[in-house]
């Protein structure tokens, strides 16, 4: 697989694709993916810099089409309306951010009690102005840890029962909440992992305001399966993300044929957004390019 080391001022890919390095950032000609793949934050801070804004422009430079933060809800408003200007301008979409307080080791919407889920409520809200000031549609929730002291189907009731509520909170603004299965390697005692449970608990809340994000990442762990689970929730499917597996890092580096993947998801007519959860295999500008170029090949169908 090419690494993108730089071979004196100028990296090839293919002879399709040429990159020159000018005070320690990439020059590119953009790339029209099939996908809207997102980056996010941080990924490519050594060719952009640390500057948000300049990073948001080099991810538009290199022909992405979308970005995702999980951490746009915590940041000062005038981050928030400085990015959503850039984006506007860039012509990059906004992908998720993380919509609430997410409990690791102690359950809440899986308990039932009614303080918890007023708090996610309460962050459902806020996030919604969130969304509105940086023009997202998708924010991700994850409905926390397993109640043992319950059976699932009283834990999956309350789920369902929370759900319901923030849709009604949702609906009236077109934001749609996308529910994503954890794998139990990364994050063991979560209560939802898979994608029929992802699937079951959409179909009960019946909302275009709740839908699934499909992690491929998680999904290859926890089940595998992948392009025949994809094609089963399909219809509740609003928002993919990936890393490889094992390692988490960019398409290529694990066992995954993301190439057949995203082809599948392309041929499916899906028009969201792919976020690239994952981190960069190789550190360092040369790491930087090695993404890109990851991404050029497994698109190239």
């Amino acid at each position: 697989m090419q690494k993108g080391a730089l071979s004196g001022s100028f990296l090839a890919l293919g002879g399709t694709q040429a990159f020159a390095l000018k005070n320690s950032k990439f020059e590119a000609a953009k790339h029209t993916f099939n996908l809207n793949y997102a980056p996010h934050i941080g990924m490519f801070e050594n060719s952009a810099g640390k500057d948000l804004i300049d990073q948001l422009n080099f991810m538009a430079d290199q022909g992405f089409t979308a970005f995702e933060d999980n951490e746009m809800r915590n940041r000062p408003v005038e981050e928030q309306e400085k990015m959503a200007k850039t984006m506007q301008k860039t012509g990059i979409e906004m992908g998720v951010f993380v919509a609430h307080k997410i409990y690791w080791t102690t359950p809440n919407l899986t308990s039932g009690n009614e303080e918890l889920r007023e708090e996610f409520l309460n962050d459902i809200k806020s996030s919604i102005e969130v969304a509105k000031r940086v023009n997202a549609k998708w924010m991700t929730v994850v409905p926390g840890f397993l109640d043992q002291t319950q059976s699932n189907e009283y834990q999956t009731a309350h789920v369902i029962e929370s759900l319901k509520q923030a849709t009604a909170l949702l609906e009236p603004h077109g934001i749609t909440m996308v529910l994503e299965p954890l794998n139990f390697y990364n994050h063991p005692g979560m209560f939802l992992r898979e994608s029929p449970q992802a699937y079951l608990i959409c179909k009960a809340v019946d909302s275009p305001s709740c839908k699934i994000l499909f992690d491929i990442y998680h999904q290859q762990i926890t089940e595998g399966n992948l392009i025949p689970n994809i094609g089963q929730c399909w219809d509740e499917i609003a928002y993919f993300q990936l890393g490889d597996n094992p390692g988490r890092n960019e398409p290529g580096t694990g066992e995954i044929n993301f190439l057949n993947v995203f082809k599948y998801i392309h041929d499916k007519g899906f028009k969201g957004i792919v976020g690239m959860e994952h981190g960069n295999s190789i550190e360092g500008i040369s790491g930087e390019q090695a993404v890109i170029n990851a991404y050029v090949r497994a698109d190239n169908f």
